[in-house]
């Protein structure tokens, strides 16, 4: 503005300067100042200029400056970087300002680069000419994004910050969306290490509807790996040692990056000892030198192995080790047949539960050992062909067996720990290795037991006697109810048969009735043998008069009958009666000695003797 007023100052002090002398000559010769006037200037303000001055003149302008509209982008130059601004010179009639925010994506720029523009404010408060290289990257991003998706194009992007599921990133002006699984081909652990850095990207998506860009960093690196796999897989053979990279880690084993293309150490194959997870032998981006075991024909499965680079445990085993030699070792898993032992890094041997008691009635191994313990065994056998050993506990202490006739003879009694149960009977532990067996029919002389449980319970101290014992077969037959008298001999004589005793009827049952007479002697009524003497049947809670009409010692069995009380009495009357009736007939009757005299009288008489 400064600039515009002064120049109008300097015209109208030449327009005075040349006013007098012209107004004095158009007075002094009319004719000729109007001849001479100057009619084009007076018209338009200003001098005619020549034709050919003027083409030069607009071919200089075409050449050095730009037509400063707002709309249009134009490309300019860095001439100077300071610490806060960029100075562009575009052409234009002075240079323009623009803030190095505008240009974070690119922290290179330097002197002399091309940049696109577009003019913010062509004067400021300070006449300077404003550009903005943000909007005209936005007015042109669009362009660029479409043409670098149809051709494939790299794109520079600046990772601004996270957001849900990916980055942020700046790409020409505009603000696209990184995934997080199109960051690398291996999964990302930090994600802001990418923050604020500038990264080759590949444009992968566009909605044009809502104005969305999806990029992709790992589109590039896939492209180098699969030229690298290509040559990888070319080249492999089984042995061949290759260095990796630990990828991933599994339970099942761990992923390893061989330059592109990634291959699997099994659990199994990651050490000679026994490990729970691979992360005790390995960690993520760990590099390691790896075997190849084996793989497919088409090589996308690969069968890599750690521990093959290292001498086979087994093979280091001292020859001075040998079978009945004690050996020390940590419980590295357990089984219910057994617990395997580690002697030796990579060299185990088996404690099968047998071999851990000399207890006959076997457990599981839990009940011994846990994982971690420290124990000592004895070798039983070795073969170092098969690499295979097997280990004891129980060798390391006496056999319990081998004086069991002098502290067990048959008829002794001792008192024993109830361990287990089975249908037909309960194991009992007299000491550690010597167990008993006590069948459900030697329980109890009285009661009638269905299961072992019902009688005792796992823990309950019981006193027995030894039946019978086998060495040999080491098998020990206990029995519970011998250490106390048979009370079913004195019932024997108590309960005998024709014996009347009072009861009660405790419970009707199918067929009859049951009476208690006492804590063991449960006698059964039949039916019929419940009827009274009305003709009626006891019912439950009645009490009666029961005759034993049966008694089996062996078999618990009593059987008695109310009936036959007083079926019994009338049977009696009545062989009472004809006994009486019989013995008067028969004094009323003539005997045979009698019948001879009355004979022998007629006889006489008939003779004449008389």
């Amino acid at each position: 503005m400064a600039e515009n007023a002064k120049q109008a100052e300097v015209e109208a002090t030449e327009a005075k300067t040349v006013e007098a002398p012209v107004v004095s000559e158009a007075k002094a010769n009319p004719e000729k100042f109007l001849k001479e006037f100057n009619w084009h200037n007076y018209q338009e303000g200003i001098d005619e200029v020549d034709a050919q001055q003027l083409q030069e003149f607009e071919k200089l302008v075409a050449e050095n400056f730009v037509d400063t509209l707002d709309d249009e982008v134009v490309e300019g130059t860095v001439v100077h970087i300071t610490d806060r601004d960029a100075i562009i010179d575009i052409n234009a009639k002075s240079e323009g300002v623009i803030s190095l925010n505008e240009f974070r994506y690119n922290p290179n720029l330097a002197v002399g680069d091309k940049v696109e523009v577009l003019i913010d404010v062509r004067e400021d408060a300070t006449g300077q000419l404003v550009l903005s290289h943000r909007k005209a990257r936005v007015i042109k991003a669009w362009d660029r994004v479409i043409k670098a998706n149809e051709t494939g194009e790299i794109v520079n992007g600046f990772v601004k910050c996270r957001t849900k599921g990916g980055m942020i990133v700046d790409v020409f002006g505009i603000e696209a969306f990184l995934p997080g699984s199109q960051i690398d081909v291996k999964p990302i652990r930090d994600y802001d290490q990418y923050v604020n850095k500038t990264m080759e990207f590949k444009v992968v998506k566009i909605n044009h509807e809502f104005k969305n860009v999806v990029v992709s960093h790992k589109a590039l690196i896939e492209a180098d790996i699969e030229v690298q796999k290509k040559e990888i897989i070319g080249q492999l053979e089984k042995g061949q040692v290759l260095e990796g990279v630990v990828k991933n880690i599994t339970s099942y084993g761990v992923f390893i990056d061989l330059g592109g293309v990634d291959g699997l150490i099994h659990i199994t194959d990651l050490s000679w000892s026994r490990i729970n997870h691979p992360n005790e032998i390995v960690e993520l981006d760990q590099k390691l030198n790896v075997v190849i075991l084996d793989f497919d024909e088409d090589k996308s499965r690969i069968q890599l192995g750690l521990k093959q680079l290292s001498k086979h445990p087994w093979e280091a085993l001292a020859d001075t080790v040998a079978v009945g030699d004690k050996v020390k070792g940590k419980v590295v898993v357990i089984a219910d047949y057994g617990a395997f032992i580690e002697v030796a890094d990579g060299v185990e041997g088996l404690i099968h539960v047998s071999e851990m008691s000399w207890s006959t009635h076997l457990r599981s191994a839990q009940d011994f050992v846990s994982v971690g313990d420290e124990v000592e065994a004895v070798i039983l056998t070795l073969d170092r062909e098969e690499r295979k050993m097997s280990l004891g506990i129980k060798q390391l202490t006496s056999d319990p067996w081998t004086d069991i006739t002098a502290k067990y003879p048959v008829g002794s009694k001792h008192k024993g720990i109830v361990r287990n149960f089975t249908n037909f009977g309960v194991f009992v532990e007299l000491e550690e290795g010597i167990d008993g067996l006590i069948y459900i029919s030697d329980l109890s002389w009285t009661k009638k037991i269905k299961h072992p449980s019902e009688f005792c319970a796992a823990g309950d101290e019981l006193e027995v006697v030894v039946l019978e014992l086998d060495v040999e077969g080491r098998k020990l037959s206990l029995g519970h109810k011998q250490t106390t008298e048979n009370p079913w001999d004195k019932y024997e004589t108590e309960f005998a048969l024709e014996t009347v005793h009072e009861g009660t009827i405790a419970e009707i049952v199918d067929k009859g009735a049951t009476v208690e007479f006492n804590e063991d002697i449960v006698a059964f009524i039949p039916s019929r043998h419940l009827e009274k003497e009305d003709g009626n049947k006891l019912k439950k809670g009645e009490t009666a008069e029961f005759k034993i009409i049966e008694f089996n010692k062996e078999f618990k069995r009593v059987v008695a009958s109310h009936t036959a009380i007083f079926k019994a009495e009338e049977i009696a009357n009545v062989k009472a009666a004809a006994r009486k009736a019989e013995a008067q007939a028969a004094e009323a009757k003539p005997t045979l000695g009698d019948a001879n005299d009355a004979l022998q009288a007629l006889k006489d008489k008939m003779d004449g003797k008389k």
